[in-house]
């Protein structure tokens, strides 16, 4: 991105468009944030703060009127809860996107990052690690309104000349990132740990996740501004897996404690094993994840510790 670009996060009071603002907002003059609430106020000293709703089309046309880029961070749902209320997930999600993207035609935009997800677009995976070639079977109407954006953003490329890049990202954790929306399994694992208290675990704790951490996250979004090449969909993670017993262990010993688990009976929308092949991001989007495990658990728990949560 030029430094006279004005770019707009959408979503930027979450946990991975706090800590973008944070660093768009140092690298380049003309970043607007909008978002409902901000949680951390000094993340958006470098920005121009939009308070607005996604879900008000009038808004959203205001708050990207001037922007050459828009980055696409909302995400109305849960995996959770978006099978609770499938209904609700389609409009907050699907059809406010579909207002953002008629408006990021009618105002000249010429460019749109979104973030989908590498966990759930493809379901229970039939290739480990999982290329974005693979197939799309996902088994959450979460996973389904990830993908219909991506459809939609492929269509209106076709139709409109929008150009886009879909960033299909494992799970980011890191310093930013709370329980609010019962997601973000080492922030709260980290949480109870530190407060002594117990942890519930869906199944055995065998199920194998690809973490990534939060900067190496914001670096893809950063270079996908200015990617130019025939490719428009990227993995991001770590490539490789971690089970939920390994994170204990890793915690315990991190936090110097052990930690008390209740194992609950499993749940059908967990698949059992998603890691991401990441070869597509390091070969034309330049990006590879430069945060070890290790590394990132320690700057997660002292970033934890000294916000008190």
């Amino acid at each position: 991105m030029q430094k006279n670009s004005r770019c707009v996060v959408l979503g930027a009071s979450g946990f991975i468009g706090s800590r973008l603002c944070e660093r768009l907002g140092v690298k380049y003059s003309n970043v607007k944030a909008f978002g409902r609430n901000r949680m951390y106020e000094d993340a958006f000293k470098t920005c121009k703060w939009i308070e607005g709703d996604f879900a008000d089309p009038n808004q959203i046309a205001n708050a990207i009127g001037d922007c050459d880029t828009v980055i696409h961070l909302v995400n109305a749902s849960t995996p959770a809860s978006a099978n609770i209320n499938r209904v609700a997930d389609l409009q907050a999600n699907v059809v406010s996107t579909l207002n953002l993207l008629d408006a990021c035609v009618n105002s000249g935009v010429k460019k749109i990052i979104f973030l989908s997800s590498g966990g759930t677009v493809y379901g229970v995976p039939s290739i480990i690690p999982t290329p974005e070639a693979a197939e799309n079977n996902p088994i959450t109407a979460y996973g389904v309104s990830k993908l219909t954006i991506e459809k939609y953003l492929s269509l209106y490329h076709h139709l409109y000349n929008l150009d886009y890049c879909v960033l299909r990202v494992a799970n980011p954790y890191g310093p930013y990132q709370t329980n609010k929306k019962n997601q973000g399994v080492i922030s709260a694992f980290f949480q109870h740990a530190i407060h002594d208290e117990p942890i519930d675990v869906w199944g055995d704790g065998t199920v194998v996740r690809d973490y990534v951490f939060i900067d190496d996250v914001v670096d893809a979004i950063d270079l996908a501004i200015s990617n130019n090449s025939a490719y428009k969909i990227f993995n991001i993670g770590s490539g490789a897996g971690i089970s939920i017993n390994e994170i204990i262990s890793t915690l315990e010993q991190t936090v110097g404690k052990s930690i008390a688990v209740n194992y609950l009976p499993s749940r059908n929308m967990d698949v059992p094993i998603s890691v991401l092949d990441i070869n597509r991001a390091k070969a034309h989007l330049g990006w590879s994840p430069k945060v070890s495990w290790q590394n990132g658990i320690v700057e997660t728990y002292k970033w934890i510790k000294s916000s008190g949560l």
